[in-house]
């Protein structure tokens, strides 16, 4: 397995990993009064995250080449995960 193989399932299994954790904190969130404004965001950014690293890991064990938007969709995960925090920090510094 070559250096850019062993790289793409590594972030493979931390997306689908992160997307699992998200999964959790937007169901928690769901029961949170004060995290209720996100929950719905946190569970649907956790399900594609999810849902990306699972099909991506599957594609890796099967040997298959990943495509342009799978790469694409794997930044735009991280660029809205980023962005959620951020607003839930200054959300919830404001009170």
């Amino acid at each position: 397995m070559t250096r850019a193989e062993v790289s793409r399932r590594q972030r493979a299994e931390l997306a689908g990993s992160t997307g699992a954790g998200l999964l959790g904190a937007g169901l928690g969130a769901l029961l949170a009064q004060w995290a209720a404004p996100f929950a719905v965001a946190l569970l649907v950014l956790g399900v594609v995250l999810h849902g990306w690293g699972m099909v991506e890991k599957h594609r890796l064990e099967a040997g298959a080449k990943s495509p342009a938007w799978s790469k694409a969709l794997y930044w735009v995960c991280w660029v809205l995960l980023a962005v959620l925090m951020i607003w839930i920090g200054f959300r919830s510094l404001r009170g």
